[in-house]
């Protein structure tokens, strides 16, 4: 049993050394992230994921330039970044999605052909983004979301500030391509852009609450984090509590094995649902 178990670990040792990257993505990698997607325990994923993202950080060191690794990459720390925020270790989050900011942005560059971070003028991005197709939709919206993660926790610092309007049109550009991506995810980030903000003070919750509606349809409300968002963002800033309340139950009262492919993002929105209602009387 040894012998075998040192076979297996050296072929895995060779393959990277030899550069064979393309094999442990295919065979490994990418059913790790789908079967994340379907974990339960979220303590386990808390626990075990670092060893995971170490191994995807040192692929990445030897190829990185790979789309298909860097893709991975992006949804895996932005995946966990989310988990670890109702894990009550929200400062590792925080710094986790710095991590996905960085490989998002190497994504968005890979996927567009843009050069760097600093190249990414509200020009260019728009011409590159006029060029892409739907199958450049994954690299697109993940690459979005990592950045957006990040913008999340600079606490509306003026660089982040000028930095959403390029993620708004990337998630647009989704959009417009393929809007049931990822459970219609990106109108969850357009939903909650748009209303997180008073009306009095610039923001557009009718336009926000329209996304939101959208998004529940594309996943026949089986994706949790849709009715979260809703109530977090535009329940919150129209002050309807009743709605609040009604979307944040339903997200409490719904069946983990009824949408087994997404558990673990119904997971984390059960945890924040009942934290939201818990204090529910400091928002209303």
């Amino acid at each position: 049993m040894k012998k075998w178990k040192c076979r297996i670990i050296g072929g895995i040792f060779c393959l990277l050394l030899s550069g064979c990257t393309s094999i442990i993505v295919g065979t490994m990698i990418e059913p790790t992230v789908d079967n994340l997607q379907k974990q339960k325990d979220l303590q386990l994923v808390c626990d075990g994921a670092p060893a995971y993202l170490l191994m995807i950080d040192s692929m990445l060191a030897e190829t990185h330039d790979n789309e298909k690794l860097l893709l991975i990459a992006t949804q895996s720390y932005s995946s966990y970044a989310t988990v670890l925020a109702v894990c009550d270790r929200p400062d590792r989050a925080a710094q986790l999605s710095e991590k996905a900011k960085d490989y998002g942005l190497a994504l968005l560059a890979d996927c567009l052909h843009i050069p760097a971070e600093s190249d990414f003028t509200s020009e260019a991005l728009e011409r590159a983004l006029a060029s892409c197709s739907r199958r450049d939709v994954p690299s697109l919206f993940w690459g979005g979301y990592g950045w957006a993660l990040w913008l999340k926790n600079q606490a509306g610092s003026p660089s982040s500030l000028a930095a959403l309007p390029k993620v708004e049109a990337i998630m647009k550009r989704v959009l417009l391509l393929d809007e049931g991506y990822n459970y219609g995810a990106a109108h969850l980030f357009l939903g909650s852009y748009y209303a997180s903000i008073p009306a009095m003070l610039g923001g557009k919750p009718e336009e926000g609450k329209r996304h939101f509606t959208r998004a529940l349809e594309l996943a026949d409300r089986q994706f949790l984090p849709a009715q979260v968002a809703f109530a977090e963002t535009y329940a919150r800033t129209i002050f309807d509590g009743e709605l609040f309340a009604q979307l944040l139950r339903e997200v409490v009262a719904f069946p983990l094995e009824k949408s087994p492919d997404c558990i673990l993002a119904n997971q984390v929105a059960k945890k924040k649902a009942e934290r939201l209602l818990a204090d529910m009387d400091n928002y209303f």
